[in-house]
């Protein structure tokens, strides 16, 4: 689409990225009727979106009650302060503990559907629903294809932020398409969706050094734009010393194809090139990504055996084996002393490591660091003497920064001061403050979803009541109310 057919006329909304917070704050603006504009500066929607493993983290889930998993959203608060910790924006975590579940019955309104329900970093019970992420954005795309008033343009950049008048809200956006610039009015606001700063490495010098060895492989559009729009208006930031890349990645991937396992969650441990442990595998994967750098060749293996390997759950990204065996990323040997003998390890040493990791889960107790679970101290241990053995190569990959903008529950962006910047609000990887010290599988794409729609709904009320707010943080049984905010 040209940004010549655009017109002249004002928009309700115009967001800023499209990636799945960007569709959901689209789609949301637009179901309530508000003419809204997505603008994505990449030839194609989707972001670090699509590269994604597809989990959700959902609370009290029929697809949980059917596995007779019992989970709540005060379980879910509770997890998301012990992985976040204290530095974690308590409004944000209550807001989407107290609201997933209504986001889980819109998304399946929308067609989205969850194959398979996961266990997973941070978690203390299976609640990571697994989809389609492509397909998820386009079941997405095709419903705001519905609404006429809604328009989608790629190849289109923003370029700067315009308020009224100097404290005065913003405005308008001026995007860039075909090497000329044009400017879009907006009545209610704008959303930036932009995603994070994986790909730009002055911003990760600035402040992520320590990730300098860590893969890349984040969306190809995250350079951080949004941030820097933002920042010009005087935005806050939240999280930004917490970027950490994730752990599991093979050393030979790229952005376009990728291969994450997470075998240590099923019972494998994590060995380093000399075939010694270093760390306790039940950790956040951002925990142990920050260890694996720190050793030799930033590189480990992933140790398991067939009893692990039965555990595989094909089809379901992150936890399915067999696509990297047939692709010769996993090794398998009949012995330890042939596994390694074929990664390049002493065989002595790597079966000490083994025999007394052994020895721990026959006596209950982890004497070296400490393991007391599968993952977030839920699973049992289990011993690894049944051949075959596997062996994956994995290093530390930054996907996604998870810091940035300091934003409120109700997606508003706030200044250096912590005050609302009128009628710009932000959902996504762009946002900080939800995050913190680690994360929880599931609720990068959980947050994205749930504030994208915050955003989207409060940016159109705004245009129609010159002042809403969506309430959140209620009962998730709950309807979505709207007040205005000087009430």
């Amino acid at each position: 689409m040209s940004i010549g057919s655009l017109g002249t006329e004002p928009f309700d909304v115009v967001v800023v990225g499209g990636g799945l917070a960007g569709l959901c704050a689209t789609l949301a603006a637009a179901e309530l009727g508000g003419r809204v504009v997505l603008l994505e500066k990449m030839p194609a929607l989707g972001g670090s979106t699509v590269l994604s493993g597809g989990f959700m983290a959902f609370a009290d889930t029929p697809m949980q009650r059917e596995a007779h998993v019992l989970d709540s959203n005060e379980l879910l608060l509770q997890d998301l302060r012990a992985v976040a910790g204290p530095d974690a924006d308590e409004e944000l975590l209550r807001a989407y503990a107290n609201g997933q579940a209504q986001l889980h019955e819109w998304l399946l309104s929308k067609g989205v559907r969850y194959a398979g329900l996961e266990q997973s970093s941070g978690q203390s019970v299976a609640r990571s629903h697994q989809t389609d992420a492509r397909e998820m954005l386009e079941k997405l795309t095709g419903q705001i294809r519905k609404y006429p008033q809604a328009k989608i343009c790629t190849d289109s950049r923003a370029m700067a932020l315009i308020r009224t008048e100097l404290d005065g809200p913003v405005a308008s956006v001026e995007v860039e398409r075909g090497g000329s610039v044009e400017r879009i009015r907006c009545l209610g606001g704008v959303v930036l969706a932009s995603g994070g700063f994986s790909r730009s490495e002055a911003l990760l010098r600035l402040f992520a050094p320590a990730q300098a060895q860590a893969v890349r492989i984040g969306g190809a559009g995250n350079t951080g734009d949004g941030l820097w729009l933002a920042w010009k208006l005087g935005a806050g930031v939240r999280d930004m010393a917490q970027i950490r890349g994730t752990f599991g990645t093979h050393p030979d991937c790229t952005a376009e194809q990728h291969e994450i396992l997470l075998a240590f969650y099923l019972g494998a441990i994590i060995v380093n090139l000399e075939g010694r442990r270093f760390v306790d595998e039940s950790q956040s994967y951002k925990v142990l990504g920050d260890a694996c750098l720190a050793q030799p060749q930033q590189r480990a293996f992933q140790i398991f055996d067939q009893r692990v390997m039965d555990k595989s759950s094909p089809g379901v990204p992150l936890f399915d084996f067999q696509p990297a065996l047939e692709r010769g990323l996993l090794v398998k040997a009949d012995s330890l002393e042939e596994l390694a003998a074929r990664c390049g390890m002493d065989a002595k040493v790597l079966r000490a490591c083994v025999e007394r990791y052994n020895a721990g889960v026959d006596a209950g107790f982890d004497q070296d660091y400490g393991r007391d679970g599968l993952c977030h101290h839920a699973g049992a241990l289990c011993r690894l003497d049944q051949p075959p053995f596997y062996a994956y190569l994995s290093t530390t990959a930054l996907l996604a920064t998870y810091c940035g903008l300091h934003v409120d529950a109700l997606a508003r962006v706030r200044d250096v001061y912590g005050e609302p910047i009128e009628g710009l609000y932000a959902a996504g990887e762009i946002t900080g403050g939800f995050h913190g010290q680690t994360y929880m599988t599931g609720t990068s794409l959980g947050k994205a979803a749930f504030f994208g729609r915050v955003a989207g709904i409060n940016a159109f009320r705004r245009s129609r009541n010159g002042a809403a707010s969506l309430q959140v943080g209620g009962p998730a049984s709950a309807s979505i109310n709207v007040k205005r905010e000087s009430e």
